[in-house]
């Protein structure tokens, strides 16, 4: 068997996490839209979130899965519960104004003997918008139950993490493609076009999968901004090109950011560097079992400070399964404040981004906490990519 399959003990221990988070929070019925969530309940994994869909998950039993009709048929194909655990609504209920798709998940709720129960919506998040809350409150007892999920999904079973360690072998190679293909001249988005290429090809005889987030590849003054995407300007000399790329296998993601100069960096970029490098090593003394979350975070900063530099966002968050516009998991933060105890499986994007005024410097890892500390998914060096 594949190291990286998931077997069914693995979803029954899925569900039975999720189901011990539900008794706490008093809820009888949880209603989890979220696709990072229903597919690491159930498995299923298709391109209809931008129509509602739902995994149910009741007082006992498998879970159901809800959505579009045309969609059961992707659910067939994914999910791991019997057929008869399907549900689909009508297409008349698909971006139509005079009717919701809603009202068929009360329905089922209804037909189960569940209209009355305490029921778990996720109200924060991408997929779950204020009508179709309205309508289900109708009929319904709601409770927030944003993040009982994701939560549950914050340590990582070894076939997860073989899952991530593919993407970090994917990651590398789209690193490697940069490097291979920038020149002075070469527009962005050529160069864009050979990262995705290098990103579905995969790596070590492994398919790559579609990012979260699509590559953001600024340079000069946009990269004075962390999110801006592309565009088909020359890459110019002088200037600083960031990559912020993830390797993605069967939906896990190793994110990972480099800088690339074309000769010399300035001297201001050569100061950042170092202090980042400085201030990743202590922060990396304190990724290990036992520390919190925000003991990474003050080490790097105190040492970032000292240098005279400030970052005043979080330095790092979760990631693992996800689908767009996002490849955190919305959980735990590297940042002043986050108490939360680290835990060998969690795994990290460490994000040690300064924006400057004239462009950007992007070193960051993707991180695994070990039963004695932390270790790199990936092994590109912790410095400024510089060609002549």
């Amino acid at each position: 068997m594949d190291s990286a399959e998931f077997t069914q003990a693995e979803y029954s221990d899925r569900l039975t996490a999720v189901r011990a988070a539900m008794a706490i929070a008093g809820l009888e019925v949880l209603v989890v839209s979220d696709p990072s969530n229903m597919a690491w309940i159930t498995g299923y994994d298709g391109w209809s979130f931008y129509v509602h869909q739902a995994v149910i998950v009741g007082p006992s039993g498998a879970p159901l899965w809800w959505g579009r009709e045309m969609d059961a048929a992707g659910a067939l194909r994914t999910v791991w519960m019997p057929d008869d655990c399907v549900l689909g609504y009508d297409d008349t209920y698909v971006q139509n104004p005079q009717k919701h798709p809603m009202e068929t998940l009360t329905q089922a709720l209804a037909e189960r003997g569940w209209q009355a129960a305490q029921v778990g919506v996720e109200m924060d998040n991408y997929y779950y918008s204020a009508k179709a809350h309205a309508v289900l409150a109708k009929d319904l007892r709601l409770q927030d139950a944003t993040g009982l999920v994701n939560w549950q999904r914050a340590v990582k079973s070894a076939a997860e993490i073989e899952r991530m360690r593919r993407a970090a072998r994917i990651v590398e190679s789209m690193h490697q493609t940069i490097l291979d293909v920038a020149q002075p001249g070469l527009p962005k988005n050529i160069l864009v076009a050979e990262i995705l290429r290098s990103s579905a090809l995969g790596a070590g005889g492994h398919w790559g999968d579609y990012p979260a987030i699509v590559p953001l590849t600024p340079s000069g003054m946009d990269a004075t901004a962390p999110h801006l995407t592309w565009d088909d300007r020359p890459m110019q000399r002088g200037e600083a090109h960031f990559f912020e790329i993830a390797g993605v296998y069967r939906r896990y993601h190793c994110p990972q950011s480099r800088t690339l100069f074309f000769g010399e960096p300035p001297a201001q970029y050569r100061r950042a560097e170092e202090a980042v490098q400085e201030a990743t090593e202590a922060a990396l003394q304190q990724a290990r079992p036992g520390n919190l979350c925000e003991d990474i975070a003050n080490a790097f900063n105190a040492v970032l400070n000292k240098h005279g530099f400030s970052k005043d966002s979080r330095c790092g968050y979760s990631i693992g399964l996800s689908y767009p516009p996002d490849w955190g998991e919305r959980t735990l933060s590297l940042r002043r404040g986050d108490k939360t105890v680290l835990t060998p499986g969690m795994c990290f994007h460490f994000m040690p981004a300064l924006w400057l005024d004239d462009g950007g410097i992007e070193i960051t890892e993707p991180l695994l906490i070990t039963e004695d500390g932390v270790e790199k998914f990936c092994t590109l060096p912790g410095s400024l990519f510089v060609q002549g």
